[in-house]
């Protein structure tokens, strides 16, 4: 049976209630029933879960759902039986029993299209088990979903060891992907390609810009005045609105005193138990929480279109997360808040994070393993002749493999022709370089909280997306204009003549290797460079000198 676009179309308005899908949906469906796998890079609230949930349930077979958010899972999951009318979607993760998990799978395996299950929810350590991978592997597999992608990349600022294991997985299911992110930039974007072994996919690539959303910045000097300022706006703010600070201890604080003056707020982080965060997350969704307060350092998992504000107490380790974070705002169009209360203190915690130790005796002990073997090594064997906790032989294992010393096909990892000794040094290499990377997205957030030019401009050009006007709705935009300075400046902006290289553009620079050209501002050049992170230069200095060349296209 061939299966049209207006199929889809039909099964959207029939069974989900949409009559009107867009663009980019359209065409990302199209490319899933020709049997194309598509990388989509769409904002938050787009619409990007109508682009999987149509064509799995106009498909034949089982869509596997791999997210590495379990509260998101259940929701997504409870979305679709409601609408379905049936239980059509199930989740599988470590905090299902024994009988929930052996019904999910009941049901995938089933072979009555009327009745099996359309959609299972995986979470990507789950992938890594040997056991489910095979389950998987004779299931009747429609497509492979990877939401949140970029955790897939090492270039993202979310990398997630686990998510390695899916690129195995796809190349021997041999089905579309459906790659899906809210925030990767062209590099984060070709990584996702490359892990996910993606052949000739459709990439998708909708606005990065949310114009409901308005961005504002509070600058402070001293840390007790930014806890009492935080506080006091929220309790003034109109909500539902979520707050996002940098450790439990200050979440559960602030909670407190937020409660105190009355407000209906709790705290949800890492170190609350399963049942007391599902129980924020319910009453967030229900309305009868208006404010959660959470770490930056957790992700929240939240799917609820009404939040009116989202407020920093601290700043993010990267404008990767912070533009994630704030996507939660506004997700059904109408304006909302995104403030950020900055401290140029509280930068040290963020270069704290983002420092990386990694043990060259661990390097060297697991490369020497793999040269012994002989031939390729599944990870569940490395796992028992390495005895290494799963998260770090993952980690192990990408260094190794990035620095070229380890090949990865089907049958597992195997080692190159090289010695230990370069092995080792090559994956320290990679390591160093990740941690510049790290420092150099911590500095990017640090110029995003301190620009005088329009915050829009600034945040989109670190994502490769030029705005030629400034936004009006940001709070350099409004002080600007009420200077009478707004429509003469151009809030920072670069003519487009006077910049030397477009946007996207790879280049070499004499000491810091290959880049990408992401934006420009107030006459400064940003490249994001391979090796070294983010870098900004004088566009004056780098005509001058001829600090950069172009990368000619295939070189």
């Amino acid at each position: 049976m061939t299966i049209t676009l207006h199929d889809l179309q039909s099964t959207a308005a029939t069974t989900f209630g949409w009559d009107d899908l867009r663009p980019g949906q359209e065409r990302a469906m199209k490319a899933v029933l020709e049997g194309r796998s598509i990388l989509c890079v769409m904002p938050t609230g787009s619409g990007k879960s109508a682009i999987y949930q149509v064509p799995a349930m106009a498909l034949p077979g089982v869509a596997v759902v791999v997210s590495p958010l379990i509260a998101l899972q259940h929701d997504q999951a409870d979305s679709i039986n409601e609408n379905t009318g049936a239980t059509r979607a199930y989740v599988i993760n470590s905090g299902m029993s024994k009988g929930e998990l052996d019904a999910a799978w009941q049901a995938a395996e089933e072979h009555d299209e009327a009745t099996r299950a359309k959609f299972l929810f995986l979470a990507p350590e789950q992938i890594a088990r040997n056991d489910v991978a095979a389950r998987l592997k004779a299931l009747d597999v429609s497509l492979v979903v990877v939401d949140e992608a970029h955790c897939v990349a090492s270039w993202g600022h979310d990398f997630r060891p686990d998510y390695l294991q899916l690129g195995h997985l796809l190349r021997e299911l041999r089905v579309p992907v459906v790659a899906l992110t809210a925030t990767a930039s062209h590099p984060v974007q070709t990584e996702i390609v490359e892990r996910l072994h993606l052949a000739d996919p459709t990439i998708i690539v909708e606005g990065f810009d949310r114009p409901n959303l308005s961005l504002d910045v509070v600058q402070h000097v001293e840390g007790a005045e930014k806890e009492r300022a935080v506080r006091d706006q929220v309790l003034d703010l109109e909500g539902p609105g979520l707050v996002y600070v940098a450790t439990k201890k200050a979440a559960n604080a602030l909670a407190s005193e937020l409660q105190e003056r009355g407000c209906r707020a709790d705290v949800y982080h890492a170190g609350r138990l399963k049942k007391e965060r599902q129980a924020v997350h319910e009453g967030f969704l229900d309305g009868s929480i208006d404010v959660v307060v959470a770490t930056t350092a957790f992700g929240m998992g939240i799917d609820k279109a009404d939040v009116r504000f989202v407020v920093h107490a601290d700043i993010s380790d990267s404008l990767d997360s912070y533009y994630q974070e704030i996507g939660r705002g506004g997700r059904d169009g109408l304006p909302a808040k995104a403030i950020l209360h900055y401290r140029p203190e509280d930068l040290s915690l963020r270069r704290f994070f983002a420092a990386r130790s990694v043990k060259r005796t661990q390097l060297r002990e697991l490369f020497a393993l793999l040269s012994t073997q002989g031939k390729p090594v599944k990870t569940k064997k490395l796992k028992e002749l390495s005895g290494l906790p799963p998260r770090k032989l993952a980690g192990l294992l990408n260094l190794l493999e990035a620095a070229g010393a380890l090949g990865d096909g089907v049958k597992g990892y195997r080692a190159r022709k090289m010695s230990t000794a370069d092995a080792v040094a090559a994956a320290v290499e990679q390591a160093e370089n990740r941690e510049r990377i790290d420092r150099s997205r911590v500095e990017m957030a640090r110029r995003y909280a301190e620009t005088r030019g329009c915050r829009r401009q600034f945040l989109l050009s670190y994502f490769g997306e030029e705005l030629p006007e400034a936004c009006g709705n940001c709070d350099t935009c409004a002080r600007q204009e009420s200077a009478g300075t707004f429509a003469e400046q151009g809030a920072g902006a670069t003519p487009d003549a006077d910049v030397p290289f477009d946007v996207d553009t790879m280049v070499e620079h004499p000491e810091w290797g290959r880049g990408t050209v992401m934006g420009y501002e107030d006459g400064i050049i940003t490249v994001l460079f391979d090796t070294v992170g983010y870098k900004t230069l004088s566009t004056e200095l780098v005509e001058e000198k001829e600090l950069l060349a172009a990368v000619p296209s295939g070189g």
